[in-house]
């Protein structure tokens, strides 16, 4: 595979590869993964970090063990498609916990929401109580998920 920019060489990508296997990967360990002095590697990392392809580290928690084994995907339907709207909506999204990802969409309805609960119970509570009040709701469609077939946050480079 190309490089995806040009600004990418084949080391900056067998970096960002390593990195996305392994996020807590000593800078030691990163540099003897892809032939480079510790230095050089560093200064990579910063440059990468700097420009933005990098955007943070984090932990992945486990769900089931943290009281957030139900997964449920939700189709929202907004009443209005207007710039207000839109912006209201997104503003409210963004300070509940439970909607671990909102993207807007083409097609039928206007966004897609992942959300995490403890149970159904928890969700029809959170449906009730927060997503019918969002701004803008005129229609809702729920996906309860029966089985997670994959999960993965890594990005195809090599």
């Amino acid at each position: 595979m190309n490089s995806p920019l040009p600004e990418l060489d084949r080391i900056d990508l067998k970096i960002l590869q390593a990195l996305q296997q392994d996020g807590r990967l000593s800078n030691l360990k990163l540099a003897e993964s892809v032939s480079l002095s510790p230095t050089a590697v560093l200064a990579r990392v910063q440059r990468l970090t700097r420009e933005g392809y990098i955007l943070g580290y984090e932990a992945r928690l486990n769900p089931l063990k943290l009281g957030a084994a139900m997964m449920v995907f939700v189709e929202v339907l907004l009443d209005r498609t207007t710039p207000n709207v839109f912006d209201e909506f997104q503003a409210a999204v963004q300070v509940r916990p439970e909607i671990m990802e909102c993207h807007m969409v083409a097609g039928g309805f206007d966004y897609l929401l992942k959300t995490r609960m403890a149970d159904m119970a928890s969700y029809r509570a959170f449906a009730g109580t927060v997503l019918w009040q969002l701004p803008g709701v005129r229609e809702t469609r729920t996906y309860a998920v029966m089985e997670e077939v994959k999960n993965s946050t890594h990005l195809r480079l090599l």
